[in-house]
């Protein structure tokens, strides 16, 4: 597999990495990994498209070779910030952008607050909370979820970062954690994934902060306006034996202008992973 080319811009003072994968006269398409996850985890998607697309994976902040935020804190308007200086510096728009969780995630608010910069959108597995799990966090107690927030934050400030004695041992720890992955994708994956420590072990790339979700930001009501201001097409991709809630039987994508779903029968959260040649096949079939 033929290795991108490292390269950085600058965001909130942040030095911040992307993987670009040549081809700078195709039309752009950028890849956004999820919570805990790095660029090169679309290694795999980026060989099947670069032909077609000028394929560019950004390192979200505090994730693989990007800069951790100064302050440990990780909301989503800095993520969405981070999104939007790189398409604009790299003055990528109109662009393709497929994300898979909290890169989905970010992706929906950017193509929301900036809908013309779209010109097709894929989220695998973005839209965070199903319905009834957003409706109890809403009625929560705003000043209690706070609280809950702070409390959590200053127990990862005690935590140490885990440390493994080889590659081979944090590929296992990987494998364990989606059953569905091969030994050789765990193994390409751990090894993007990682920093070797000074005595010799590894541990992962990403600040343990990022594990936090974000202290209250938009509420279940103001994400689906935000949704409904997505004009572009948009595929939303589920696997059925993923945790997550199926947004055509929840009611989400009814918030879509254009939009369809698709069900991936053998996949869980990582359908990207999981089932690759039936990934890759629904989604060039979808950006063409």
């Amino acid at each position: 597999m033929s290795a991108p080319e490292a390269r950085f811009f600058v965001s909130q003072r942040l030095r911040l990495h992307y993987a670009d994968w040549g081809n700078p006269a195709a039309p752009p398409l950028i890849l956004l990994h999820g919570g805990r996850d790095h660029c090169r985890s679309w290694d795999w998607t980026a060989q099947a498209l670069r032909n077609d697309w000028h394929v560019i994976a950004p390192d979200l902040r505090g994730h693989g070779d990007s800069a951790w935020s100064s302050d440990g804190n990780y909301p989503m308007a800095a993520y969405v910030f981070d999104l939007a200086q790189l398409i604009r510096v790299q003055e990528l728009a109109p662009l393709s952008i497929v994300g898979h969780s909290l890169g989905g995630n970010i992706a929906l608010r950017f193509a929301g607050l900036y809908p013309e910069a779209l010109k097709s959108l894929v989220v695998i597995e973005g839209l965070g909370l199903s319905p009834k799990l957003g409706a109890e966090r809403d009625a929560q107690d705003f000043k209690e979820r706070m609280r809950a927030w702070i409390d959590l934050k200053r127990s990862l400030a005690a935590r140490r970062q885990r440390r493994y004695l080889s590659i081979d041992a944090a590929a296992e720890r990987m494998r364990a954690a989606n059953t569905r992955l091969s030994a050789a994708q765990a193994h390409q994956l751990t090894l993007h994934g990682m920093n070797e420590n000074a005595d010799g072990s590894y541990s992962w790339k990403y600040d343990n902060d990022v594990r936090m979700e974000p202290p209250p930001d938009f509420t279940t009501a103001q994400l689906h306006e935000l949704w409904g201001c997505v004009t572009c097409r948009t595929l939303l991709a589920y696997g059925k034996q993923s945790w997550a809630s199926n947004p055509a039987l929840d009611g989400r994508a009814q918030f879509f202008q254009n939009c369809e779903v698709q069900l991936f029968e053998h996949a869980g959260h990582w359908i990207h992973h999981d089932c690759l040649d039936e990934f890759l096949q629904a989604l060039k079939r979808f950006l063409r």
